[in-house]
């Protein structure tokens, strides 16, 4: 029952997680040089149009996009990748418990990585303020890069949860409908349909709040992520595991 509660805490989290995906998305496209943070795909495609219709602007823009997702993954990979029972015995000698099992469901790392996600677009949203919600220039290319670097961790990020992502979602979206038209249905359905909803949802408030609230965006976009993070951070931390006590130091004993 505690792990079929966790799985569906972990599901809720990434629901949550994906509606700052579709604000970060749908405000980069529409005021950042109309290219994606996350749906690299996308990206590309935009890239060959630039090269065949001789479009600088937006090859520069795609340019910016995909080199800054690239740092958002190399950053994000080796951070989210370690595991928190490792690091505390390896950092505090076994002064304090490891995780039990269960709670790799979500590996306490990941939340750490989240956190640098975290910091990467409140940067992104101090600049949005900066600039009245208007972003040209230089400007425009630095708000850009920040919301690419971010949705890079993002999603190296949740790869680490399994096969789950909060980012690109045609492979979601193809695996639901393809076990539908074979007469199964899929064990992740509801977790599936519930990230289509959140990025739209998403999506559907940062367009309205970039064209009628611009300063309000930031609201859109980082309480999502701070209250996965606050709550990834109370029930997915370091906890001893059954049968295995906290040893005492030497010293002590």
């Amino acid at each position: 029952m505690a792990e079929n509660w966790h799985t569906r805490a972990r599901d809720g989290l990434v629901v949550v997680l994906t509606v700052t995906t579709g604000g970060v998305d749908a405000t980069v496209f529409l005021h950042l040089g109309h290219v994606f943070a996350s749906v690299i795909t996308g990206t590309l495609v935009l890239l060959g149009v630039a090269a065949g219709t001789h479009d600088g602007a937006l090859a520069a823009h795609c340019g910016v996009a995909l080199g800054s997702y690239i740092i958002g993954v190399l950053a994000g990979t080796p951070l989210a990748a370690r595991r928190t029972g490792r690091w505390l015995e390896g950092r505090l000698r076994g002064r304090r418990p490891q995780p039990s099992e269960h709670h790799e469901i979500w590996p306490g790392w990941v939340t750490v990585a989240l956190g640098l996600e975290f910091c990467v677009l409140a940067v992104f949203c101090v600049g949005w303020e900066l600039v009245g919600g208007r972003p040209a220039g230089v400007a425009e290319f630095l708000l850009l890069a920040a919301a690419s670097v971010g949705m890079g961790i993002q999603s190296a990020t949740i790869r680490q949860l399994g096969d789950i992502s909060t980012t690109y979602l045609t492979g979601t979206l193809t695996g639901v409908f393809a076990a539908l038209a074979v007469g199964k249905v899929p064990s992740d359905l509801s977790r599936s349909l519930g990230i289509f909803v959140a990025v739209v949802l998403g999506a559907v408030a940062a367009a309205l709040v970039t064209s009628y609230l611009p300063a309000l965006l930031p609201l859109v976009i980082l309480i999502p992520l701070a209250l996965v993070v606050w709550f990834a951070s109370a029930r997915f931390g370091p906890r001893p595991g059954p049968g295995r006590p906290p040893r005492r130091d030497s010293a002590a004993a």
